[in-house]
């Protein structure tokens, strides 16, 4: 998937969000507040291309129109005490929502999606199999072998 976007000094710019190499995506929060975390972050699981037609009774015309929509594995921010901004001199950390959160996975409009992120494994928080305890699954898809997942990542700027 192509991800287009402006740069901080207004050029275009894109990134090509890859299953196997670059999956993991920015969207805008929909937070509002002075503590609200301006972005969300997911790891994309499976890009998915659907004919769909509804079968609602208010549907006049019934016919297939095409539909893009992405399967993601959410992250959630690391809670207080850690604080991140510029005046903390601290990158944001994140890690993944336990899979027994209902919003764990979901699915996601390609065109919410900002921008590619490049994570950077926490290597100090370790691992652990907590948060997804299948030993193997395709929500791991970087390395599908493995049997745990990083508890935490940075978010590089």
């Amino acid at each position: 998937m192509q991800i287009n976007y402006t740069t901080y000094d207004v050029r275009r710019d894109g990134d090509t969000i890859n299953l196997w190499v670059y999956p993991d995506i920015m969207v805008k929060s929909p937070e509002t507040g002075p503590s609200a975390e301006p972005y969300w972050y997911a790891r994309v699981i499976g890009i998915f291309h659907a004919y769909v037609s509804s079968t609602h009774p208010d549907v006049r015309v019934r016919m297939l129109r095409s539909m893009d929509f992405l399967w993601v594995r959410w992250f959630g921010v690391e809670p207080a005490p850690y604080h991140h901004r510029f005046r903390y001199a601290r990158l944001p950390k994140i890690g993944f929502v336990e899979s027994s959160d209902k919003y764990a996975f979901t699915f996601l409009d390609p065109t919410q999606v900002v921008r590619g992120v490049h994570l950077i494994p926490a290597f100090s928080t370790g691992r652990t199999s907590a948060l997804l305890p299948v030993p193997r699954s395709v929500a791991r898809i970087l390395i599908p072998n493995e049997e745990d997942d990083w508890v935490n990542f940075y978010v590089n700027m």
